[in-house]
C-alpha cells in the first residue's frame, strides 16, 4: 500500500483573498464545501474565523454541514483568533486550528518587530491553547521559503513538542525553486529529531509559476500534505492547483510513492463552481479543466487520438469530469429533467422556491437558444436568487443603438432601492454607453479595472460569460453576468459588482497584520 497524500484545499481561505473574490455569504461557502467533500478532499480551510463576525458564521456554517473531510480555521499566533477558531469549529465532526506565526528575518524584523526566542514563545503557546480545542493542530512558519534552516529547525521542533501534528512549510511570496525547495523539505525531516511526530506540509504561492512544481518537489522528498485550491486560485498570482496536483501524482504512479483519495471525476464540477461563485473564468489553455485541455486541432494530433487516444493524451478526458455525452436540455424539457441535470452537476438547492426560480430562468434561456448544454446550466446558477435579497439595484430594461457613423447611445431603467430610475448616456460603443448610463444612476464612483468575456459554449446563440471588475478606495470587487446577448451580459455584470460594493466587507486580511 502506498502512503496517503493528504489534499488540503484552502479555496474558502487563501483563494478568497484573490482582489475581488470574497465569499461573503455563508450560502457561497457551504456551496463551494459541499462540492469538496463530494471530491473527497481531505481537509477543507473554511476561513479566518477571527477576521470577521461574518468570516466566523461562515467557518461555523461549513462546520455545521460537512460530514466527511476535517473542517479547518485559520488563526494567528494570538489567544483570541485560537479562541475564535475553536468556537467557529465547535460543531464540526472532524476540526483542525491552523495557527501560524513569520519566521523570516524580514518578517521578523519589520513587521513582527520580534526576537527570533519570542516568536518561539508565541508559536509554542499558541499550538498549546489550540490543543485545549482539538488534538488536529497544524502550524507554518510563514515565509519559510526565505527564512533561515537552522530557525526553522528550531522553532518546529519546539512545536511538535507542544502538540503539533502538521507542520506546513509555505513558500509565502512563492520565492522558492522546485530543487532548492524539495532539499529544504528533506533536510527538516532529516534534521528535526522528532520530526517523525508530524505530517510535513506545504503550501506553495505561484508569483514565479512554480507553486505546482515545487508542491510536488516536496511530494518527491517527504511531504505528505499538499496545500492547494480549486483552479490555482489565490492572492497575487495564486496558490498550487488542486486539480493540477491531484492528477500529476495520478497519472505518474510510477514516480510518486503516494496517491490521493480525490474523487477525480469532481473536479470539473467544483472548478466550474468556483468560478461561478468567484467571478474568475478559467482560461481556455488552464491544466485539466481548462476548455481546451483534451482538445485537439493539429492534423497530426486528430489523426493520432482517433488510432490511439494514448498517442496525445496522457489521461482520460472523463476521470476529471468532461464528458462527450452530456445531456442536452430544451424548451421542452420538464421540471424534473432539469432539476435531475443539476443534481448530476453537484448544484444543490435549499428551497421550493429556489429551484422555481432556477427552473424559470432555464426556461427563458431555453426560449433564446435551442439546445442548452451543461455549461450553460452552470452559468445559470450564478443568477439564482441566493443573493436575491442583497440586490440594491436590479436592471429592468437596457435598450441601445449602435449604428455606423452614429455615436451609440444607451438607455437603461433600473429598481435602485424598490425605485425605478431611467437614465441615458452616449458611448465609444454599446457596452461602454451601457456602463455610463448605469453609472450616471448608481453613482459607485467606482473605477472599471477589469472587463472580460468568455463565451460558454460553442455557436452565435451561446451565451457570452463577462467578469466585471470595479475598485473603489482600495477595494476590489468583481461582478459575474451571463446572456446570449452581451450588451446585456454586460449590463449584469456591472450591476452585480455594484451591488457587491454596496455589501461592505470589514474582513480583516491575516497577513497584512501584525502578530
Amino acid at each position: 500500500m502506498k502512503e496517503q497524500l493528504i489534499i488540503f484545499d484552502t479555496t474558502l481561505r487563501d483563494g478568497e483573498q484573490s482582489p475581488g473574490a470574497s465569499m461573503t455569504r455563508d450560502e457561497k461557502k457551504v456551496r463551494i464545501a459541499k462540492a469538496l467533500e463530494r471530491l473527497r478532499v481531505d481537509v477543507i480551510e473554511a476561513g479566518f474565523p477571527a477576521a470577521s463576525p461574518g468570516d466566523f458564521e461562515a467557518v461555523q456554517a461549513v462546520a455545521k454541514v460537512i460530514k466527511d473531510s476535517t473542517v479547518c480555521g485559520l488563526s494567528r499566533a494570538l489567544d483570541n483568533d485560537i479562541d475564535r477558531a475553536g468556537a467557529a469549529l465547535k460543531d464540526a465532526s472532524r476540526s483542525r486550528i491552523h495557527t501560524f506565526i513569520a519566521t523570516s528575518p524580514i518578517h521578523m524584523q519589520m513587521k513582527l518587530h520580534m526576537t527570533p526566542e519570542q516568536v518561539i514563545e508565541h508559536a509554542v503557546r499558541a499550538v498549546k491553547r489550540a490543543r485545549q480545542y482539538t488534538d488536529d493542530v497544524e502550524f507554518s512558519p510563514e515565509d519559510a521559503g526565505r527564512s533561515e534552516e537552522d530557525f526553522l529547525c528550531r522553532i518546529l521542533e519546539a512545536v511538535i513538542d507542544a502538540g503539533a501534528r502538521t507542520l506546513n512549510i509555505p513558500d509565502t511570496v512563492g520565492y522558492s525553486v522546485p530543487q532548492q525547495f524539495g532539499a529544504t523539505i528533506a533536510n527538516l525531516i532529516h534534521r528535526i529529531p522528532n520530526s517523525d511526530k508530524a505530517i510535513f506540509s506545504v503550501h506553495c504561492h505561484n508569483d514565479l509559476g512554480l507553486a505546482v512544481a515545487n508542491s510536488l518537489a516536496a511530494v518527491m522528498n517527504g511531504a505528505r500534505q499538499v496545500e492547494c485550491t480549486i483552479n490555482g486560485l489565490g492572492e497575487r498570482a495564486g496558490n498550487a492547483s488542486l486539480e493540477e496536483v491531484v492528477m500529476a501524482v495520478r497519472t505518474r504512479q510510477d514516480v510518486f510513492a503516494c496517491q490521493t483519495r480525490i474523487e477525480t471525476r469532481e473536479i470539473l464540477t467544483c472548478s466550474k463552481l468556483v468560478s461561478s461563485i468567484t467571478g474568475f473564468p478559467v482560461q481556455p489553455n488552464k491544466a485539466i479543466v481548462g476548455a481546451n485541455a483534451f482538445a485537439h486541432e493539429a492534423g497530426i494530433h486528430q489523426d493520432g487520438v482517433l488510432k490511439s487516444r494514448e498517442t496525445y493524451e496522457i489521461m482520460r478526458a472523463e476521470d476529471v469530469g468532461w464528458s462527450a455525452n452530456r445531456m442536452v436540455l430544451g424548451k421542452h424539457s420538464g421540471r424534473n429533467a432539469f432539476k435531475t441535470r443539476m443534481n448530476e452537476l453537484g448544484i444543490e438547492f435549499n428551497s421550493e422556491e429556489e429551484i422555481n426560480d432556477a427552473f424559470s430562468r432555464f426556461k427563458q434561456l431555453a426560449d433564446k437558444k435551442h439546445e442548452i448544454f451543461d455549461e450553460d446550466l452552470q452559468a445559470l446558477i450564478s443568477e439564482v436568487g441566493f443573493e436575491a435579497e442583497d440586490e440594491f439595484v436590479k436592471l429592468v430594461s437596457l435598450r441601445v443603438c449602435s449604428e455606423t457613423g452614429e455615436v451609440p447611445n444607451a438607455q437603461v431603467t433600473l429598481r435602485v432601492d424598490n425605485k425605478e430610475v431611467t437614465g441615458n448616456s452616449e458611448g465609444s460603443g454599446a457596452v461602454d454607453a451601457s456602463f455610463k448610463a448605469i453609472e450616471k444612476l448608481v453613482q459607485s464612483e467606482s473605477v472599471l479595472a477589469l472587463y472580460s468575456v468568455n463565451n460558454i459554449t460553442n455557436g452565435t446563440d451561446s451565451q457570452g460569460e463577462v467578469t466585471v471588475r470595479l475598485e473603489k478606495s482600495g477595494r476590489i470587487v468583481n461582478g459575474l453576468g451571463a446572456d446570449t446577448d452581451i450588451v446585456i451580459a454586460s449590463a449584469k455584470a456591472y450591476i452585480n459588482a455594484v451591488n457587491k460594493l454596496q455589501s461592505p466587507d470589514q474582513r480583516q486580511h491575516p497577513q497584512k497584520t501584525e502578530v
